[in-house]
C-alpha cells in the first residue's frame, strides 16, 4: 500500500531536492520516497514552491565547491602516500 505524505512534507521536499546538490534519485532516497514520486511532486508544484534564483545559484556554487574540495583531498592523499 502506498504511503501518504503530508502537504507540508511535499512542500519541504521540493526545495531540498532542487537545492541540495544531490541528484534527484539520491535526494528521493534520502527523503525516503520514490524517485518517480519526487519527480511528480516537482512537476506538479506551484512556482511558489520552487526555490528562488539566488537559492539555485547558491546550491550550484555549493556543489562546485564540494567537488573541488573532494578533488583537493584526493590530491593531498596521493601526495601523502608518495611521501610515506
Amino acid at each position: 500500500m502506498a504511503r501518504r505524505h503530508s502537504d507540508e512534507f511535499r512542500r519541504e521536499a521540493i526545495p531540498i531536492a532542487l537545492t541540495s546538490g544531490l541528484s534527484r534519485r539520491q535526494a528521493a532516497s534520502d527523503l525516503g520516497i520514490g524517485f518517480s514520486t519526487l519527480n511528480k511532486w516537482i512537476q506538479k508544484s506551484a512556482p511558489d514552491d520552487m526555490p528562488s534564483a539566488p537559492d539555485l545559484d547558491l546550491a550550484k556554487e555549493n556543489d562546485r565547491l564540494r567537488k573541488e574540495n573532494r578533488l583537493l583531498k584526493e590530491e593531498r592523499d596521493i601526495l601523502c602516500d608518495l611521501r610515506a
